[in-house]
This record gives structure tokens, sequence and C-alpha cells, in this order.
């Protein structure tokens, strides 16, 4: 592995550790709609992107994005198998909805999806579907702050924690190869860190409320910041491509906190 590799996987980690971080304060402070907008906005896959676009092209790096939106999407399948498990035992649905989100990714490969835009329509697809679920079926309610006196190793126990289990993502798309690694960039590993957390601070309605607050986020703002990057890298490059990504993830991210606001329960 070249160092530019390693210079990915800390930055990955860094960012996943401030970002989990972010997240499950937000949440804690300012309620579940807000720790799970933070929580599902692009941010490790912003290092991947732009790593692809600095070791090979930006053309390669749009290129990868293909299959991306609906990967992503089956993190939606993750949260909702989750949150319907989480009643059993946080361990129980940790492992369960892995396993699901594993077989799932292991069929999307072997399908061979080969065209963006099949892969944006089974996107619009499961986001409807999950949104539909964990919104009208479920029905979980959102939730406010929760009173947490904070301590230094606390925040680092989160810090590590959620950096760690980003990074070994990283590690393992690296690992299996780039016909894989583009299905395993997708692992809920921001997901799994947040509702781990959430559990731990405030039991199972807590982490219920925040997964389905990050599921919503998650599933719209990271597949339109990978479709912006598909679009902007071959035509503007890879700083300014960056740049107008995230600028236009910023304004997503306001609008789907309007939309959560106004329509979530």
């Amino acid at each position: 592995m070249d160092a530019s590799f390693w210079i990915k996987l800390l930055l990955s980690f860094a960012v996943g550790s401030l970002w989990v971080t972010l997240t499950t304060v937000s949440a804690e402070r300012f309620g579940s709609k807000l720790g799970g907008l933070i929580g599902g906005l692009p941010s490790t896959v912003v290092i991947a992107l732009l790593f692809i676009g600095l070791t090979q092209s930006p053309e390669i790096a749009a290129q990868a994005t293909t299959i991306m939106p609906l990967a992503q999407s089956l993190n939606g399948l993750f949260v909702i198998a989750f949150l319907l498990i989480i009643p059993y035992g946080l361990a129980v649905a940790a492992g369960s909805s892995l396993f699901i989100w594993l077989v799932n990714s292991t069929l999307l490969y072997l399908a061979g999806v080969s065209h963006f835009w099949v892969s944006i329509a089974g996107w619009l697809i499961l986001l409807f579907f999950c949104y539909w679920v964990v919104e009208k079926r479920m029905k979980i309610a959102s939730q406010g702050g929760v009173k947490v006196s904070y301590h230094p190793l606390q925040l680092l126990w989160r810090a590590l924690f959620g950096g760690t289990v980003i990074a070994l993502a990283v590690l393992a798309a690296k690992l299996v190869g780039p016909a894989l690694g583009g299905i395993f960039s997708s692992f809920p590993a921001m997901f799994i860190s947040t509702l781990v957390i959430s559990h731990n601070i405030g039991g199972v309605s807590f982490a219920r409320s925040v997964g389905k607050s990050i599921l919503i986020s998650g599933l719209i703002n990271v597949p339109l910041y990978e479709i912006a990057v598909r679009y902007l890298y071959p035509r503007v490059g890879l700083g300014l491509g960056t740049a107008l990504a995230l600028i236009f993830s910023l304004f997503t991210g306001y609008l789907t906190y309007r939309f959560m606001k106004s329509k979530l329960r």
C-alpha cells in the first residue's frame, strides 16, 4: 500500500472521529433531527472520491460514482433492520443488520449494475420505501435533547470508536479490490457508530429517533453529493469540483432539515 492510501486512512479516521462526535453531541443537545441531519451529510465519501481523483484522475473518480447512490441506499435497509431489532439488544441488532447489509451488498455486486441511471432509479425507490417504513409504518417519534454531563474521556471514546470503525471500513474497501471497493466504500460505518453511541447515551428510543433522522439525511445528501461529483469533477477539476459539491451539500442539507422539521413526527 502506497503512502497516499495511509494518508487517506488517517484522514478518514480524523474526519470520522470528528463527525461521529459532532453528530452525537448535536443529537444530545439539540434533538434527534439535527443530530441525524449532521450524521447524514457527506463526510468520508468526500475523502474517498477526492483521493480517487488525486491518485488516478477526476474522470475515474466520477466514474466510481456509478454504483454509489444505489450502494448508499442499501444503508437505509441496514438502519431499518437495526431499528426493528434493537429492542432485542444492541449486539443482536448490530450483528443482524450488518449481516443484512452484507447480503444485500453481495447481491448488488453479483447483479453487476453498470448503468448510472439504474443506480439512480434504485436509489430513489429505496429512498421513498425507507421513508415510508420509518415514518408511516414504524411511526418513530423524533426526540429533543437529553441531559448529558460531558467528560473528556467520554468524548475521546466516541471519537476513537467512530474513527476506528470508519478507518476499518476504508481498509476493508482497499483489501477487497476495486470491484468490491465501490460497494464497500458505502459501508454504513457512520451509521453503526452513531447508532451504537446513541443507544449507549439514551437507550432504545433515543437510538431509534436518531436512526430515523440519519437514515433520511444520509439517503438524500450523500447520493446527491456523489451525483454532483460525477458531473463536476470532469468539468471543473478536483479542487473546485469538491468545493462546489460541498456547497451544494450544504444547500441540500438545509432543504433536508426544513423537510425534517415540517414532515417528521
